[in-house]
């Protein structure tokens, strides 16, 4: 008997629909930039470098686009993990000073029982 096994994501949302050769939309368009990057890099800097080094400075040069259609961490992609970086190392402060507020002794203040308590 053949049996047929139909693969299933545990989690519906984490499914991604193959379109040009396996690949996302995304990560295809980004494939296609990067190496029309690295075709760039070799034609403008092949005569000026010569063989080796051009490759190395190809690789280098396409690395950052595929590297935006692969990337995904904790379900955020490049752009939006870039961002939640810049602002977590720029934007805000890191030194986060806590300050503790007793709302009961505020609102003791204007109490005539503010006598018999000792707030400080």
């Amino acid at each position: 008997m053949n049996d047929i096994e139909v693969r299933i994501n545990k989690e519906v949302r984490d499914y991604q629909e193959g379109i040009f050769f396996g690949l996302t939309l995304r990560q295809f368009l980004c494939a296609l930039g990067a190496v029309a990057v690295a075709l760039a890099v070799y034609f403008f800097l092949g005569p000026a470098l010569g063989g080796a080094d051009v490759g190395w400075a190809c690789v280098l040069a396409a690395a950052p686009f595929a590297l935006c259609g692969f990337f995904q961490y904790n379900g955020m992609k490049f752009e939006r993990f870039l961002i939640a970086v810049i602002r977590s190392e720029l934007l805000y402060p890191r030194h986060l000073v806590f300050k503790s507020d007793n709302l009961y002794a505020k609102l003791m203040e204007y109490t005539s029982m503010k006598e018999d308590l000792k707030i400080d």
